[in-house]
């Protein structure tokens, strides 16, 4: 027992930050933050830019770690759980505090964050736990998808008073996280998804760019 431990500590922590998949996972993190910076701030355009490239690092990092040769067994399961973590902050803190300061940080907004993170942590501690059905399909709404719809969702924040838009989006993440934890069938999108999901982002950045640049 002690000869495991100590094999499993041998090895230095940033060791692990080097290696290629978990790279591409901090610059997804990175995204996520400025995300949660700017929602602060409320520039939520900006925001929104954020949040999506963090999803479109996150699909990249499985894509190169599937890709990649020699890679330790260790070095994959530290990969995972980076992953993991770094997907709570993405898709569940950052909508959180999203939602919290398009509402202008009202307490009556705060049930809603709650759910938004807790939603999360459950479902990342379940996937971690149960993984995949079947190796195509996810149990429930995979947690990317939310941030997926609600980048399209917010491109119409122009057409509504923002109390009333606030209460649309609080009731959009709401449905969606009913939809993370529900006992339905999702597949796994892959392959050529990729690509898609890469126009998508550069797409919505130059749109969400635009109305930034046209406020400015």
């Amino acid at each position: 027992m002690n000869t495991y431990k100590n094999d499993r500590h041998q090895a230095g922590m940033l060791l692990f930050a080097k290696d290629l998949p978990n790279i591409c996972s901090l610059t997804g993190l990175l995204c996520a933050l400025l995300g949660v910076y700017y929602a602060i701030l409320q520039n939520f355009q900006a925001s929104v830019i954020g949040m999506i490239w963090a999803v479109l690092f996150d699909w990249a990092d499985g894509i190169i770690a599937r890709n990649m040769k020699g890679r330790t067994d260790k070095q994959k399961e530290f990969g995972g759980q980076l992953d993991s973590l770094i997907d709570i902050i993405s898709f569940g803190v950052c909508p959180a505090i999203f939602l919290l300061s398009y509402a202008d940080f009202s307490p009556w907004f705060l049930p809603g964050a709650f759910v938004i993170v807790g939603v999360a942590a459950i479902r990342l501690s379940y996937f971690n736990v149960f993984g995949l059905i079947d190796g195509s399909t996810y149990r429930g709404l995979a947690l990317d998808n939310n941030v997926i719809i609600f980048a399209f969702v917010f491109l119409f924040e122009g057409l509504l008073d923002p109390g009333i838009f606030s209460g649309v989006i609080y009731a959009l993440f709401l449905v969606m996280a009913a939809f993370n934890i529900a006992p339905i069938r999702t597949p796994k999108l892959a392959g050529k998804w990729f690509y898609i999901l890469m126009a998508y982002t550069i797409g919505l950045t130059f749109v969400y760019g635009g109305i930034i640049w046209s406020r400015s």
